[in-house]
């Protein structure tokens, strides 16, 4: 979206109806009926009803113009998605559309701030049709008025596939207190918050298996995979009483280790007390290896909860205003000297086949 349509551009620029080389439901093509799919008619057709802050200057300029907030501190992240491998190809593009919002927002959760507006970038499969494009735009829509975003400029360019998007996510924290991977010291409380390992057992759910558990169980997975929940809720609590935190993307013992390499120091996990949802407890009882299960489940990912670090003398507090704000933390382990991630299961060191999920 650099090169914004000012009111006057009405032309279609030709546009390849060749659909990508391997198509998926969501990726169909033009929509019958319907010429190919302008990048400027899908700015002003899908993300201009978007865009409705004075800051965003209609989508018709090349930048946004973001005021300051005196006393704040404007925090930024930015996370990408890539059909095939952080989304199904099948998928639902609404949904889509709703995850890439929330994994930016779970970023901004694990900081303690305050969501504000986004920037968007998304590079379509040539000859997708309007329909696939406004059902990302509606999902965009649904979850950017839940948590009170709005829509500010980006990208928009084609590719011979896949499907990608990325968000820039911006927000305010008050000045100097974000909160950050660094803070934890020797002597600390390590918590997690709601339950680990659903969204690892999620995109199984999503992909056909799990046949072990009941459909209900996997179809409540697969959402929790598809749509995670960010935990902006706890915002107040970890300006209040965290050391330090990081959302837990690519897998709780590879988040807790950002935190030991930003501070210097060692976490010790205890795995036993990992929290699990009930699908997730069902799953580990029926696996062989109850040790190797847990494992799996603290290392696989998606899961878009915060793990944090607190002073022993305020963890209570802390756990306290997290349930008030209606999130659930518990105490999973604590901090050391030394260096990196000590996983115990019921006081055995235990080494797990790998920390998380890795980009190649």
């Amino acid at each position: 979206m650099s090169r914004w349509p000012s009111p006057s551009s009405r032309g279609r620029s030709p546009a390849s109806s060749t659909a990508p080389s391997t198509p998926s439901p969501a990726m169909s093509g033009p929509d019958q009926n319907e010429g190919p799919v302008d990048e400027f008619d899908w700015i002003r057709r899908c993300l201009m009803p978007l865009a409705g802050a004075p800051e965003a200057l209609g989508l018709l300029d090349d930048a946004a113009v973001v005021p300051s907030r005196p006393g704040f501190d404007l925090v930024i992240t930015k996370d990408a998605l890539v059909e095939g491998v952080h989304f199904l190809p099948d998928d639902p593009l609404d949904g889509v559309a709703g995850k890439l919002i929330r994994v930016n927002l779970s970023d901004l959760a694990a900081k303690g701030a305050e969501p504000y507006g986004y920037l968007l970038a998304t590079a379509w499969p040539k000859g997708t049709g309007w329909a696939p494009r406004e059902a990302f735009a509606r999902g965009l829509a649904e979850d950017q008025q839940r948590f009170g975003l709005t829509l500010l400029g980006g990208d928009t360019v084609s590719t011979p596939g896949p499907f990608v998007v990325s968000l820039t996510l911006l927000g305010w924290v008050p000045q100097g207190g974000m909160v950050r991977r660094s803070g934890a010291r020797p002597g600390d409380v390590v918590l997690v918050s709601g339950t680990i390992g659903d969204g690892w057992l999620g995109l199984k759910a999503a992909q056909g298996g799990l046949a072990e558990l009941s459909t209900e169980d996997r179809a409540w997975l697969a959402g929790r995979y598809r749509k995670p929940e960010p935990r902006l809720a706890l915002a107040s609590a970890l300006k209040g009483h965290a050391t330090a935190a990081a959302d837990v993307s690519d897998g709780l013992i590879a988040d807790a280790g950002r935190i030991a390499i930003a501070s210097d120091i060692a976490v010790e996990l205890d795995l036993e007390h990992a929290p699990l949802s009930e699908p997730a407890a069902r799953w580990l009882a029926g696996q062989g290896d109850r040790d190797a299960g847990l494992l799996a489940l603290a290392a696989g990912g998606d899961d878009y909860e915060v793990v944090c670090t607190a002073r022993e003398s305020c963890a209570d507090a802390l756990v306290q205003a997290a349930a008030e704000a209606g999130v659930r933390l518990v105490r999973i382990g604590r901090v050391g000297a030394g260096q990196g991630v000590e996983t115990r299961l019921n006081g055995r060191l235990v080494t797990p086949e790998r920390a998380g999920y890795r980009h190649g």
